[in-house]
């Protein structure tokens, strides 16, 4: 079974299961293969127009997982992907603990859809990796990561991405 895992997973899924409990699912044996390609294609693009990529999370671009991103900031994801009213509940608690989070435009839609509530998730989480708050890759996962790729898990709470006021 070791033997399988280690083909189907990458480091960063090993690293996620071991701060999580939980496995993600695996680009290469789960319906995110489709997904994982076209990111590739994405991230090549974009290498091509000069932006430099580090699949590590280290620069320009980073991977996230927006369920693992609740769960680590405190909050219950049971069933919100599959159900508008968990959605809806879980909108609200974010909302109490992000009184700066101005979706309010947004909110429909996000509790219409999985996808887009994951998006504005997605987004947060980008924000707790340009302030520092996650976790990178360490000196002996920083080689797989390169080229393995990395999800960057949050360490701080969802209340330290206030946006500043010098804007």
């Amino acid at each position: 079974m070791d033997w399988r895992r280690r083909l189907s997973f990458r480091e960063t899924d090993r690293a996620v299961r071991e701060r999580t409990g939980r496995w993600p699912l695996s680009v290469a044996t789960d319906r995110l293969g489709l997904t994982a390609m076209r990111c590739a294609g994405l991230l090549r693009r974009l290498e091509r127009s000069g932006v430099q990529v580090d699949r590590s999370g280290l620069g320009s671009v980073v991977e996230v997982y927006p369920g693992a991103t609740l769960r680590l900031w405190g909050f219950d994801t049971t069933g919100y992907r599959s159900s508008k009213e968990e959605r809806k509940r879980l909108l609200s608690e974010i909302l109490d603990q992000a009184k700066w989070l101005d979706v309010v435009q947004f909110a429909p839609l996000m509790i219409k859809s999985c996808d887009a509530f994951d998006a504005v998730i997605a987004s947060l989480s980008s924000r707790a990796v340009t302030l520092g708050l996650y976790e990178p890759p360490t000196g002996s996962q920083l080689r797989h990561a390169r080229v393995e790729g990395w999800i960057a898990l949050p360490t701080g709470k969802i209340q330290e991405l206030v946006p500043s006021t010098s804007c």
